[in-house]
Formats: structure tokens, C-alpha cells, sequence
């Protein structure tokens, strides 16, 4: 799943989510704090982009685009009034927090090693206003078009608590979140002796990307561990469904049903299969469970042979409110604390993508992350630890049948409601 931002001014992919837990290899380049104090005149809509921005970046966002972007922030967030936190990742690159008078800007810089160390590559990933409160994230995400979902959960007991949620008590799709289910079977499985973490298996039935699986040789040697490693930081669909058959669909269903899912639970292949098939989607939407496994079991040979169209979601949302996986807030809190006892190899599966930017990140003593996405969905799910060593699970979703949502405007959302964790707790 791509993370985007709500504003994204950019010239080169942003440094790896999980950057911040590293410690870079050699000091900072001075000239990097240098730059990054002169952006904020440029971000004000003074002079300075010809000269501060590289060729590269220049030729990626011309000035024509780069006002009106910064503009938006400015119309957002008020005046920007300088670099509130600066942290380096490696010698030419850095995570910055941009100060505005109503919130601030989360962004990462990379400069061209070359003097004069212009500015190469910019990302805004996350805004949030001062001030915020768990009121305004539930009124902004309520007044999201479709159906947009967000429950925050204290996990110090044996149930999560809500600390606030709207609309925390009805399903939503989930996308590839529903991977999470396929990863606390295979724990209950490690955890029961009936299989291994280091056991070997060949590579499946390739299904479309996300992942890099879909490319290996067929029947190429994997560990357990190393297919729900895939599966998780990267959302790897062949990876998913070799571990969700190697574990078999009864098990899965099972621990699936534990966490509010009704199965049958889909491989990323049979879903791909079903949507691109007006009357295979109209046979699993009004069928119960009983007949949806049915269909699967007369479909079999046609799952496993069709052609899978990488362009299939290119006309927009493909049947997201029926072939789907799907469960309510309450219940992937539930199944986040499962996995956060899980665990060491589980817990340090979930915490290669944080699925938050480096400095929320920094936050926080963990954090985990599962997300998914398809046109029309959004689905994030966070398990972390405060400084203070509270647990806490953020899940959120949004979806709309009809058409895409906008994944750059309820990531924030949703980062904003895990920073409020940190705050006095």
C-alpha cells in the first residue's frame, strides 16, 4: 500500500518509514539545517525557489505547481514560522517539523550532495493544527463522504477500552489488513508446535502485486517467517496466499471468526478472480457462507489458471462493498492485542513498516502497522507503546463504493489520533 501525504511538494521517493529507528551511518551536513531554515521564507511565498531547489526537483515541480501547493498549506495552517524538531537520517537528508501559526507540517528534505546542496527532494507527509483534540479527528473523519471509520483503544486490560471511536461498532473493508488475520494463525500455529517460524515451503500460485513474490521462480524456497515478513511490511499478495494455504482456510477461517470476520476468508487471488467477474461478484454477494465456499470449490480450477489483469482497478472501485474482507474497529483492536502478546518475531514483523512518518514514529517506544488499500478503501491499523509503557491500538477505515477516497487526507486523521496518545499518558 502507498502512503501518501495531504500535500505532497516532491522530486524523489521519501527515506524508508521505518528510517528513524537507525541511527545515520555518519553525521549531518550542516548545509542541511541550513536549507531547510531558508524554506521557510519559500513556503511563506517569498522569493528563493529558483535558487534553493535543485534542476531535478525544479523540473518534477515546476514553480507554477509548487505555489499553489504551498499555498494550501498556508490557507490550512496559517503563516509558517520556522523548523520546530529536525532529525537526520544519514548525511544529505533529514525529517523536518514545520511550525505554522494554527499546526504544524511533517515533511522530510534531501539535498544534492553536490554543492551548492540544493534541495533535491521534498515530502510533506502530515499536517496537523495546534490544539488538536480527539473531537475535531472524530468530526473531521465523520464528516468524510461514504463511510469512514476510527476507534482509539486502551490495551492495559483484558479487553480493549475505547478511549474515543466514531463508528467503531459496524464492519468495514479492510483490503490487505485482513493479512493480519492470516499472521495471527500462523503464530497460534508456531505458538501450538505444528509449524515453524524457520520451516521451509516453496512459493505459490502467483497472484498481482503488491509484493515482489509474484516475479520469483515458481516453487522458490521460503521460510514461514519470511513469508509473513513479506506479507506484513510490504502487504506481498503471494506471500499471503502461500502462507494462508500452507495454514489452511478452516484454521484461518477460525481465527478470522475469533475477530468478528465472517468466512470464508479469500486469498488475494480469488478475490482478484471473483471482482473481474460480474456474475461470479453477483454469486458471492447473495451467498452465505456455506455457498460462498461452495463457489470457491467449484471455482478452483478457474482461480488457479486465470490471467490475472494488473489494470483491473484502473476504472475505479470493483465490487469493495461485497468481495471483501471486513470487520469492525473494536474487533482489529482486539486482534492487534492478540498479536502484541504474540510475541517477539510477531511483534518485530509488524514494526518493519510503521506506517507513520519518522517523527510520530520517534515518538513512541513501539509501533506496529498492517494497512490496506484498493480504490474505494483505506484501512489502517497501529498498535504502539508510549513512552510511559501504555499500549494503545488505532484502527481506522474508509470507503466508498462509488468512488476513490483520498488516501493522503486520512492518513493524517489517523496519525494525528495515535499523537494524542503521547499526550499526558
Amino acid at each position: 500500500m502507498a502512503i501518501l501525504a495531504p500535500v505532497a511538494v516532491a522530486a524523489q521517493s521519501a527515506p524508508p518509514l521505518n528510517a528513524a529507528d537507525a541511527a545515520p551511518a555518519i553525521a549531518v551536513d550542516p548545509a542541511v539545517r541550513s536549507r531547510a531554515d531558508a524554506l521557510i521564507p519559500v513556503l511563506a511565498g517569498k522569493p528563493g525557489y529558483a535558487t534553493l531547489f535543485a534542476d531535478s526537483f525544479k523540473r518534477a515541480v515546476p514553480e507554477a505547481r509548487f505555489g499553489p501547493l504551498t499555498q494550501q498549506l498556508r490557507t490550512t495552517l496559517g503563516e509558517p514560522r520556522g523548523i520546530e524538531r529536525f532529525e537526520p537520517i544519514g548525511r544529505w537528508a533529514a525529517t523536518i517539523v514545520i511550525g505554522y501559526d494554527r499546526g504544524t507540517a511533517t515533511g522530510h528534505i534531501t539535498l544534492d550532495p553536490a554543492a551548492p546542496h540544493a534541495i533535491a527532494g521534498l515530502l510533506i507527509t502530515g499536517t496537523a493544527p495546534r490544539d488538536d483534540s480527539a473531537a475535531k479527528v472524530q468530526a473531521e473523519v465523520a464528516a468524510l463522504p461514504g463511510t469512514a471509520q476510527i476507534g482509539v483503544y486502551a490495551l492495559d486490560g483484558s479487553t480493549p477500552a475505547p478511549v474515543f471511536e466514531t463508528r467503531g461498532d459496524g464492519p468495514g473493508p479492510l483490503g490487505s489488513a485482513f493479512k493480519l488475520w492470516v499472521l495471527a494463525e500462523a503464530a497460534r500455529q508456531v505458538a501450538a508446535g505444528t509449524l515453524r517460524w524457520d520451516q521451509v515451503v516453496p512459493v505459490g500460485t502467483p497472484s498481482l502485486p503488491s509484493g515482489v513474490l509474484q516475479s520469483w521462480p515458481a516453487g522458490s524456497p521460503v521460510t514461514v517467517q519470511t513469508l509473513a515478513t513479506l506479507m506484513i511490511s510490504i502487504s506481498d499478495n503471494t506471500a499471503t496466499d502461500t502462507l494462508l494455504t500452507l495454514l489452511g482456510r478452516d484454521r484461518v477461517d477460525a481465527t478470522a471468526a475469533t475477530f468478528g470476520a465472517i468466512g470464508p476468508v479469500l486469498t488475494t487471488r480469488e478475490a482478484f478472480v471473483i471482482k473481474s467477474d460480474p456474475a461470479l461478484v453477483a454469486a458471492w454477494s447473495k451467498g452465505d457462507a456455506a455457498q460462498r465456499r461452495a463457489l470457491l470449490a467449484a471455482q478452483a480450477s478457474r482461480i488457479a489458471g486465470t490471467a490475472l489483469d494488473p489494470m483491473m482497478f484502473s476504472a475505479g472501485p470493483l465490487a469493495n462493498d461485497s468481495v471483501e474482507w471486513f470487520a469492525r474497529p473494536r474487533d482489529m483492536a482486539r486482534l492487534l492485542a492478540a498479536l502484541k502478546e504474540a510475541g517477539p518475531i510477531v511483534r518485530g514483523i509488524l514494526s518493519i513498516n510503521h506506517g507513520v512518518d519518522p517523527v510520530t514514529a520517534a515518538r513512541f517506544d513501539y509501533v506496529g502497522f498492517k494497512g490496506g488499500s484498493e480504490p474505494g478503501v483505506i484501512a489502517l491499523n497501529l498498535l504502539a507503546r508510549t513512552k510511559a509503557g501504555r499500549w494503545y491500538a488505532v484502527s481506522g477505515s474508509w470507503h466508498r463504493p462509488d468512488a476513490a477516497v483520498n488516501e493522503a487526507k486520512f492518513l493524517p486523521l489517523v496519525t494525528r489520533a495515535l499523537t494524542l496518545m503521547t499526550e499526558g499518558r
